[in-house]
C-alpha cells in the first residue's frame, strides 16, 4: 500500500456526469499511450489471441482474470460454480480430489488471465481451468491494448496511492494499475466483477479513497458495494481481514432489480465452530522439508507470531521470512515492549504446505518454485510463500462469489457469446 503524509484533497462533490467525463478522458489517454508504445511482438500476440484463442461460450460463464496470481480467487469461483449447481456438500467433497472436482466444474469458461509473476503463472496454468483452453498473458497490464468480453471479471488491483497533487485517484501516476483495471472493465463489460483488497483501503484518507473508487467504478457503468470481511468467519483457519468490492453492471441491476449482499458468516458464535489450526494442519508431519529457514528480524520478534492449535492462524504473509510460527511446542513469551522470545525446542515457521492449507488450497494444488537455476533453496521456497500469501483464501472466495455464480448459471440470457 502506498501512503502519503500530505493531506488528501477529494473531489467527491463532482457531479456524476463530470466524474464520468474525467474517467473517460483518462481511460482514452491511457489506451492511446498503450497503442503508441505497442511492439510488433505485442501486436502479433493480441492478433493471435483474438483471432483464434478466445472462444466465448454462451452455455458457460465466461471469465477474465486480472492480477490473477496463483489463482486463489479464481479457484474459489470455480468451486462456487460447482456448489451453486450441485450444492455445498457435493462440491466440497469433490474438491478434495482434482479429477473429481474438475469433472463437475463444467460451468466456467476461463478466457484470459494476466499477471507478470512468472512462478504464479506456472501455478495458475497447472491448477486453474482445464489447463488448455484459456490465454495466459504475462505482459504488464500497461502493455495490453485489448481485453476480451466476459460475464465475470476477477482480480484485486493493487492498493492505490494518493497525494495532494491531483484531484482524483485517476490523476495520481502511482495508480496506473488501478486505472488499467477500470480500462479493462470498460472494454470487457462483464455483468459482474469481483475485486479483493487490503483492509486499509477502508480507512485510507479517512475513507475518501474508497469513496472515489466506488465513484469511478460507478462511472464505468456499475453498481458497486464494498464489504470488510474476516476470513475466519467463513470457514478459513486464519484471522485475515480483507475488502471485497463487487460490481453489477447497471443494466443488469435495472432489469432484474438486483443487488449484492455480503453472505452471512458461517462460523463463529451461534454458528458452526471456527476452523482451527488443529483442524487444518494437525495431520501434517511435524518436521517437513518445505520450511523457510533463516534468522528472525527484530521486527519479526517485536510481537507474538505463534497461535495455538485451537486458534486461527495469524494472516499468512507473502513472504517465507515473515511466515507465522508452527503452533506446536511452547508459546512465545513477551520479554518487554516490542520484544518477544521463543521458548522450548519446537520453533519454526509454517511450511509451504501448511500455509497453503491455512489459505484453504487443496493438497492437489501444486505451487511452482519458478524453475530457476542457481538460486537458493530459500529463494525457491519464497516463490511459493509469496504466491500463497498474495492469494485470496479459496473457501472465502467461494462464499463471496456463490450467489453471483448461481445468478449467472440461472440466467444464460445475459451471457456473452
Amino acid at each position: 500500500m502506498i501512503l502519503s503524509n500530505k493531506v488528501f484533497r477529494s473531489s467527491l462533490k463532482m457531479p456524476p456526469e463530470e466524474v464520468k467525463e474525467v474517467l473517460n478522458k483518462k481511460i482514452n489517454e491511457e489506451k492511446e499511450n498503450v497503442k503508441k508504445n505497442r511492439t510488433p511482438e505485442s501486436i502479433k500476440f493480441e492478433e493471435t489471441l483474438f483471432n483464434g484463442h478466445i472462444h466465448l461460450n454462451k452455455d458457460k460463464v465466461n471469465v477474465v482474470s486480472l492480477f490473477s496470481g496463483a489463482g486463489g480467487l479464481d479457484l474459489g469461483v470455480e468451486l462456487a460454480s460447482v456448489s451453486a449447481k450441485y450444492g455445498y456438500e457435493k462440491a466440497y467433497n469433490a474438491f478434495k480430489n482434482k479429477k473429481d472436482f474438475k469433472s463437475l466444474c463444467t460451468e466456467i469458461n476461463l478466457l484470459y488471465s494476466n499477471d507478470i509473476f512468472g512462478a504464479a503463472n506456472k501455478s495458475y496454468a497447472s491448477n486453474v481451468g482445464d489447463g488448455s483452453s484459456f490465454v495466459q498473458d504475462s505482459r504488464d497490464i500497461r502493455s495490453v491494448y485489448s481485453f476480451p468480453q466476459s460475464d465475470l471479471m476477477l482480480g484485486g488491483f493493487p492498493c492505490p496511492g494518493f497525494s495532494a497533487a491531483g484531484p482524483r485517484l485517476l490523476d495520481d501516476p502511482r495508480n496506473f494499475l488501478y486505472t488499467h483495471y477500470i480500462r479493462a472493465l470498460m472494454e470487457s463489460k462483464p455483468a459482474f466483477f469481483i475485486a479483493e483488497n487490503v483492509k486499509g483501503l477502508m480507512t485510507m484518507a479517512k475513507g475518501q479513497v474508497l469513496k472515489q473508487i466506488t465513484e469511478d467504478f460507478a462511472a464505468a457503468g456499475y453498481q458497486v458495494v464494498a464489504n470488510l470481511v474476516n476470513a475466519k468467519d467463513y470457514g478459513v483457519p486464519q484471522s485475515r481481514e480483507r475488502v471485497f468490492i463487487v460490481g453489477i453492471r447497471n443494466d443488469i441491476v435495472q432489469k432484474y432489480h438486483l443487488s449484492y449482499e455480503v453472505p452471512i458468516p458461517t462460523n463463529g458464535e451461534g454458528k458452526d465452530p471456527y476452523v482451527t489450526l488443529k483442524d487444518a494442519i494437525g495431520d501434517l508431519p511435524q518436521n517437513p522439508d518445505d520450511v523457510f529457514d533463516g534468522d528472525y528480524s527484530s521486527m519479526y520478534m517485536s510481537r507474538n507470531r505463534k497461535r495455538g492449535w485451537n486458534e486461527q492462524s495469524f494472516t499468512i504473509q507473502a513472504s517465507g521470512r515473515q511466515a507465522p510460527q508452527y503452533p506446536g511446542g511452547e508459546p512465545m513469551k513477551k520479554v518487554s515492549k516490542d520484544h518477544w522470545k521463543f521458548t522450548g525446542n519446537l520453533n519454526r515457521r509454517l511450511s509451504v504446505r501448511e500455509a497453503a492449507r491455512i489459505q484453504t488450497f487443496p493438497d492437489w494444488f501444486k505451487f511452482s518454485d519458478g524453475d530457476k537455476r542457481n538460486v537458493s533453496r530459500n529463494h525457491k521456497l519464497n516463490e511459493q510463500y509469496k504466491q500463497i500469501g498474495n492469494a485470496v483464501p479459496v473457501i472465502l472466495a467461494e462464499k463471496m462469489s456463490r450467489s453471483i455464480l448461481k445468478f449467472l448459471e440461472e440466467h444464460p440470457e445475459i451471457r456473452v457469446g
